[in-house]
């Protein structure tokens, strides 16, 4: 008995110290953190440096009609005829996409409640399949206005209008970030993307972006400003090292960014393909952590546009928080650079911490059910005002315009048919129809003759069906020759009681455009503009063209043949009937041109240089649509850019920058400075009168010419724009002005200081960049020192004729 009894103890004090036991191994084990309930630092903790390795690089491309990787094998290069993508993640094929169509999304790590998140193209409408599999429905998107149309509206109220309609359709659809816009500058007018940016001049730029961007957030989902930075052409896109000054960046490139970032802080900025001095962007640390994060205090992520860059480590040092569309080589890469001390603990938790910030905001984090049904129609709305108000008169000859209704019109010109709504590569849009100008004019009761459409729908149909398939969605189809209408001319000229010409161009990702048949007309065009114009006037009737154009072409050889001259950009899905509204005067044209319109090209300022030389390619290698040639472009040109070049050295323009005429007429009077000498600010008041006979809106423009005995400046700068609002004949609104210290400062690349010099300066006031209504001046007693930096982006090679420029 007495050893069962011991026995018996024993058994019960064992199992008490297990029990004990058990119970401190539960209290000392701590529940895994989740995000969202537990701190950032907490769930960071937590990660493996593999988990933190895959969540800064993205799931991978996904590209259609493209097999998955083997299983079990490592994933291989991928070659599409030339165009070599690296291996892909298998996640991107085996975890099915949340929205079909989208650019890319992040990885998820389930454990920690951290979400994959999805990403999506593009300025001017989201991008997405609008067709699934096994799902008869359809998703389509709006083709908005494209950036440099909004731009010509000059009005920051309307283009947040469009960011608030453009959100709705990311966030109905289940995105979580829009990838755009994009706000690059119209250096050259060849820039085959330059549909998708805003303006040649950076406060225009920023100013817009900043709008759209507070509309699209406002949705609850996020923008990524785009291409960070200098990425101006898309010739060697991917491979070209820009030579450009830190004045020039500072002062023309980087400056729209800077309003963007400080005004309506984007969810992300994405890095652009080249280099900046030697250097690829994604693997600047002085642009992407000194300039954007720490001096503009930029509180988002950075991402690299698709499979930018070239060393992840590098970039994850720069600050580039996330690599796209990712592949497993990048991920691999991070941890071994952890492993070897090329890439610290503290550098890479700050990349995750900024990623795992944006998805906590995500609409994916927060669970929002989306409806795959936004309000289409109600966004075609929008899209209808907003291209008819960045619509630009430049010709009006004899009141040609506005077109009463029920005129009966010829339509020359294949674009009047099969009008061009907007760019094309990510830029594209999914639409569900684009009107045409001729179902425009039709809708807005004019008689199209008939017998002229028919010749033309049948010479389009049959010139389509001979076109070659795309080989890619970056490439367009090649533009269909104009139609020889010379027999018919006569007796549409009997017939009608005006023509309309409608002259189109496109362009887009992965190729710049040409000077010839392209930014000057082809001879077809020549001819059927010459043709037309000869057979109406004789006549007595009017003959009007309408440029249909993502980027600036010639007009002065040809402008004086035609009577009016409406500049419809690429106006979205609604072309026609936003065009047919401008032409009828239903809409009175209030849109100003933000990119200046040369006599000829030779007269551009980065002629000499755009888009640059091409080096040999390295031994065994072959150019490919990824990456090009290696190649360099100097911007030489430095801040001289647009009108700053043209009105400094007094080169004569076809249409200077912010011009535009309207049907009715205003007068600037009333202009009034509020001091004579600066003391922190000084207020500009000018009141805007309709002196003319319709209800109309007109663009005051404010530039600034600036002291130049310490460095050279440009003749002037826009430092303030409004437009007024829809002002009855007789009515007036007075429009005030706030110039700060700041917008009378200078970038001294000697110093790293933005300078005010003492002096006098002169405000200009106006409706364009040479039309100016009232000039006043005011003094500066002292030099003011308005922000010191850290000198960045140091070229490789030092320039002496680009330190000041």
């Amino acid at each position: 008995m007495k050893i069962h009894y011991k026995y018996a103890v024993v058994t019960a004090l064992i199992a008490l110290a297990g029990s004990s036991l058990t119970t401190v191994q539960a209290q000392n084990k701590k529940p895994v953190p989740k995000l969202g309930k537990s701190s950032l630092k907490e769930v960071i903790n937590a990660m493996t440096v593999e988990e933190k390795a895959k969540l800064v690089v993205g799931m991978g491309f996904k590209m259609p009609g493209v097999p998955p990787p083997a299983k079990g094998k490592k994933p291989e290069p991928i070659d599409i005829g030339g165009f070599v993508l690296p291996p892909s993640d298998p996640d991107a094929y085996n975890i099915p996409e949340k929205v079909p169509g989208a650019a890319g999304r992040t990885h998820a790590i389930p454990r920690l409640g951290i979400p994959s998140i999805t990403v999506s193209d593009g300025p001017a409408g989201l991008r997405i399949e609008p067709k699934r599999p096994n799902d008869p429905k359809t998703y389509y998107a709006t083709a908005f206005p494209v950036a440099t149309l909004l731009a010509s509206s000059w009005d920051t109220a309307l283009v947040r209008k469009v960011g608030v309609a453009f959100g709705n359709e990311v966030r109905e659809y289940g995105a979580d970030i829009l990838l755009g816009p994009a706000l690059n500058s119209h250096r050259n007018p060849l820039g085959g993307r330059n549909f998708e940016y805003y303006s040649e001049d950076p406060l225009v730029a920023g100013s817009m972006t900043a709008a759209i961007v507070k509309g699209i957030q406002s949705n609850g989902v996020g923008t990524s400003i785009k291409h960070f930075a200098a990425n101006n052409q898309e010739t060697n896109r991917n491979s070209v090292n820009t030579i450009v000054s830190e004045r020039a960046m500072r002062e023309i490139y980087l400056k729209g960014f800077s309003i963007a970032v400080k005004e309506s802080q984007p969810w992300t900025v994405m890095s652009s393909y080249n280099k900046i001095n030697g250097t690829y962007t994604s693997e600047r640390r002085d642009l992407l952590t000194t300039i954007l994060k720490n001096e503009w205090g930029f509180k988002g992520l950075v991402m690299t546009d698709w499979f930018g860059g070239h060393d992840a480590v590098a970039q994850m040092n720069a600050g580039n928080d996330l690599l796209m569309p990712g592949n497993p080589d990048q991920s691999d890469a991070i941890v071994a650079a952890v492993k070897d001390g090329t890439l610290s603990k503290a550098q890479l938790d700050a990349n995750v911490e900024r990623i795992l910030k944006i998805i906590l905001k995500s609409p994916t984090f927060k669970g929002y059910k989306y409806s795959d049904k936004p309000d289409l129609a109600g966004h075609a709305k929008v899209a209808r005002s907003a291209a008819a108000q960045g619509m630009i008169l430049l010709k009006n000859d004899s009141e040609s315009l506005p077109l009463a209704s029920g005129k009966r019109v010829a339509v020359f010109g294949n674009t009047s048919y099969n009008i061009i709504a907007g760019g094309t590569g990510s830029g594209d849009v999914h639409k569900a129809y684009t009107i045409s100008l001729v179902q425009g004019l039709t809708n807005a009761g004019y008689k199209v003759q008939e017998a002229l459409a028919k010749s033309y729908a049948d010479y389009i149909a049959d010139a389509k069906s001979k076109q070659p398939k795309n080989v890619s969605f970056f490439v367009a189809p090649p533009p269909i020759p104009e139609m020889d209408a010379s027999a018919l001319l006569a007796k549409e000229a009997d017939g009608a009681d005006a023509a309309v010409i409608t002259i189109g161009r496109n362009a887009g990702e992965g190729a710049d455009r040409k000077v010839d048949n392209d930014y000057h007309l082809s001879d077809a065009e020549k001819g059927l503009i010459t043709g037309v114009s000869q057979a109406f006037h004789a006549k007595g009737k009017k003959v009007i063209v309408i440029l249909n154009i993502g980027g600036v072409i010639e007009v002065a050889s040809w402008r004086d043949s035609v009577d009016g001259i409406l500049l419809a950009w690429q106006p979205g899905l609604e072309a026609g009937n936003a065009i047919a509204d401008v032409l009828s005067g239903k809409v009175d044209p209030s849109g100003h041109l933000a990119t200046t319109f040369a006599i000829d090209y030779k007269d551009e300022p980065t002629t000499k240089n755009f888009p640059g030389k091409e080096f040999p390619m390295p031994d065994g290698q072959k150019p490919n649509m990824l990456m090009g040639r290696p190649s360099e472009v100097t911007y030489e040109e430095g801040i001289y850019v647009g009108y700053r070049y043209f009105n400094t050295f007094k080169v004569k323009p076809a249409y200077e920058f912010g011009y535009g005429l309207s049907y009715t007429t205003f007068k600037l009077s009333d202009v009034k400075a509020s001091s004579a000498t600066f003391n922190g600010s000084i207020t500009v008041k000018v009141a805007v009168k309709n002196t003319g006979k319709v209800a109309g809106k007109q663009v005051v423009q404010l530039y600034l010419s600036a002291p130049t005995q310490n460095i050279d400046k440009p003749e002037s700068e826009l430092k303030a724009f409004a437009k007024t609002g829809l002002l009855a004949p007789g009515q007036s609104q007075f429009l005030v002005f706030t110039l700060h210290t700041a917008d009378l400062a200078s970038f001294y690349t000697d110093k790293a200081e933005w300078i005010a010099d003492a002096g006098e300066y002169k405000i200009k006031v106006g409706t364009s960049s040479t039309d100016i209504a009232k000039t006043v001046s005011f003094n500066l007693a002292k030099e003011i020192v308005t922000e010191k930096v850290t000198t960045a982006l140091t070229p490789q090679v030092a320039i002496d004729e680009l330190k000041n420029k």
